[in-house]
């Protein structure tokens, strides 16, 4: 059996690197594909022909695309990142300060939102059917209807504009008390927390219906289970696989949340970073940000993949 798992394990791990390369495939050729010359744009519309020329062939741009791939990828295996187009700076460097602010939000986001998301899921499908589970299931889907964006953006028109009750850029260079770490942080978590939760909220309240409606769960609420009992020993342990999965797809929706989340609130991480890439055409930061969502998207799913492996047995087949 543990040879079978870890068999189905090295499987997954072994998909997620493929996907990885497929990805970064498809990141460097459709970066290149991008409207505008490179050169032409960091020269400005003034430049000469043979000065823009010149900046081509000091970057290689006139070298075949899947030539510049291979040197990108071999790079980034050896973790030469390259350097920015734009100011000539390594990209690890301008990464490195940007990676943990994102990071820090993420982290932020996923030690309120999954607590609360799970006490609302599990408590929703123990309570099916009551007032308190409608009120839960209308809000949950009401915050899915919404998008991220124009939560973000009532959020900075309520607290910051009119109330002024916090900034609506966060600067976190400037924080130096708990009270700033609250003021900085919390419309962005907020934000992020109510995009995350709802979903979870809602696989986490299916799995667990599902697992109550088996016959193992119902026999022991006949022996006389106390409803505690039946959720904690009974249902959550078999509910495990779906709601890893619930959370894995929900964090991994922090990665196209905190893109829309930091340019709007000006937050100094990497998903603003590469949106300021964008505007000025940087090539390898744009690929080199992109890749990096894409590997903590597949961590994340290969993960509860693994996760659902090990706890479902059912899944091994």
């Amino acid at each position: 059996m543990n040879s079978e798992i870890g068999s189905l394990i090295f499987r997954r791990l072994g998909i997620a690197i493929i996907t990885l390369v497929i990805v970064s495939f498809a990141v460097f050729f459709t970066t290149n594909l991008l409207p505008g010359d490179t050169a032409t744009i960091l020269l400005g519309q003034a430049a000469t022909p043979e000065a823009i020329e010149g900046l081509r062939q000091a970057m290689h741009l006139n070298d075949p695309a899947i030539l510049r791939f291979f040197r990108w990828g071999l790079g980034f295996l050896t973790g030469d990142l390259g350097k920015s187009y734009a100011n000539n700076m390594e990209i690890s460097t301008l990464i490195g300060d940007r990676f943990v602010n994102t990071m820090e939000l993420a982290g932020l986001t996923t030690i309120i939102a999954v607590p609360l998301a799970l006490t609302l899921g599990i408590t929703s499908a123990v309570m099916r059917g009551w007032l308190y589970d409608r009120v839960v299931s209308v809000l949950t889907i009401g915050v899915i209807s919404v998008p991220e964006f124009v939560i973000a953006s009532t959020a900075v028109l309520i607290f910051a504009v009119y109330l002024r009750w916090l900034p609506a850029i966060s600067f976190v260079n400037e924080i130096h008390s708990f009270s700033d770490l609250l003021r900085m942080y919390a419309m962005p978590v907020v934000t992020l927390t109510f995009v995350v939760s709802a979903q979870i909220i809602r696989m986490t309240r299916a799995a667990v219906i599902e697992t109550l409606d088996t016959p193992y769960v119902e026999m022991a609420l006949l022996k006389g289970a106390s409803r505690s009992r039946m959720v904690l020993r009974h249902a959550l342990p078999n509910a495990l696989g779906p709601i890893v999965n619930a959370l894995a797809l929900s964090l991994s929706y922090l990665i196209g949340g905190v893109i829309i989340v930091e340019t709007i609130f000006n937050y100094p991480g990497i998903a603003k970073l590469m949106v300021d890439a964008v505007a000025t055409r940087d090539l390898p930061l744009i690929q080199t940000c992109a890749v990096i969502f894409c590997a903590g998207y597949l961590v994340l799913i290969t993960i509860a993949d693994i996760i659902a492996i090990i706890s479902n047995p059912r899944l091994r087949k």
